[in-house]
């Protein structure tokens, strides 16, 4: 049975203090064998906004749950009309200082891996290779009847061509790509079917209150377990699927590290939480290195 979603959490002890010294940051990334663990706050430079941070869209957006689309074809109707809007945005998001620096960094040879609970590429795009995608990805579309999977501008043409007209303007974009829509704006929005089987289709990422699949998780264990240490850049670790490395990673002795702004879940088992942007303190850090960035920083 898939439990409800974690979708804030309120410390109950007394956390270390952050700090803004990003010498820990540097020393790891010098030893090597960094492993990254990404969250929402990387993209928030790239226009993609958090859920958590200032600002952030839990204040005004409960997000998808597996439960309510899989068994209410009026929540599907609802998700797919702001996701077809949002899925315009997410397009046009590029990566920014924080997605290029990592990608320097695996250059270098700095890293031993990236997984991300983003689903929306940029890390890719940026030029990192062999990103574990943990929540999955907006790029692709799989059906839950038959399995069939395909590329989401494909649907996004399918949606065009079955929804003439449909440009209502959105009041906010959210993290997963759910635009922020009135049951008005959504209307009659005609949602398409599996090509193959004629089934229900749903973008190839894991919603709250799904299961993460369990060979992904083994997957990331394994490379926690074959890490130096542990950074993880923009997540506030609420959710239980990122929590577990950096508990994992505590536990077999490995430094964790964390660069966010706010509290985390995870802060208590780190060795320090750097409280600054990320795209100014990684690419402080690559030149501290003497690293250049894809954009001409060095």
């Amino acid at each position: 049975m898939r439990m409800r979603p974690t979708l804030s959490w309120t410390p109950t002890e007394e956390l270390p203090p952050a700090i803004t010294d990003l010498e820990p940051v540097a020393e790891a990334l010098s030893t090597g064998g960094v492993l990254v663990l990404s969250g929402a706050g990387i993209s928030t430079e790239s226009g993609i906004p958090d859920y958590r941070g200032e600002g952030g869209s839990l204040s005004r957006h409960t997000p998808m749950t597996y439960q309510d689309f899989t068994a209410d074809a009026q929540a599907r109707r609802r998700y797919w009309a702001r996701s077809h809007l949002g899925w315009r945005t997410f397009g046009r998001a590029r990566p920014n200082a924080g997605h290029r620096a990592v990608a320097a960094f695996e250059r270098r040879g700095l890293l031993s891996g990236v997984i991300t609970q983003n689903v929306d590429g940029l890390h890719q795009a940026a030029g990192s290779e062999g990103v574990v995608e943990l929540h999955g990805s907006l790029e692709r579309v799989v059906c839950l009847s038959c399995g069939a999977s395909s590329l989401r501008r494909e649907l996004a043409r399918r949606l065009e061509e079955a929804n003439p007209g449909f440009a209502p303007v959105a009041a906010a974009i959210n993290p997963d790509g759910d635009a922020d829509l009135t049951d008005e704006q959504v209307g009659d929005f005609c949602v398409v079917p599996c090509t193959v089987c004629g089934g229900t289709l749903k973008p190839d990422v894991v919603f709250f209150g799904e299961a993460v699949p369990p060979q992904r998780v083994e997957h990331c264990r394994t490379l926690v377990r074959d890490a130096a240490s542990l950074l993880v850049l923009g997540s506030s670790l609420t959710v239980m699927s990122g929590l577990r490395f950096v508990r994992y990673a505590a536990q077999a002795g490995k430094p964790v590290l964390i660069v966010n702004r706010d509290l985390t879940r995870g802060d208590r088992h780190a060795v320090a939480r750097i409280a600054l942007p990320l795209g100014a303190a990684l690419t402080t850090v690559a030149v501290e290195l003497g690293i250049a960035l894809n954009d001409g920083t060095t």
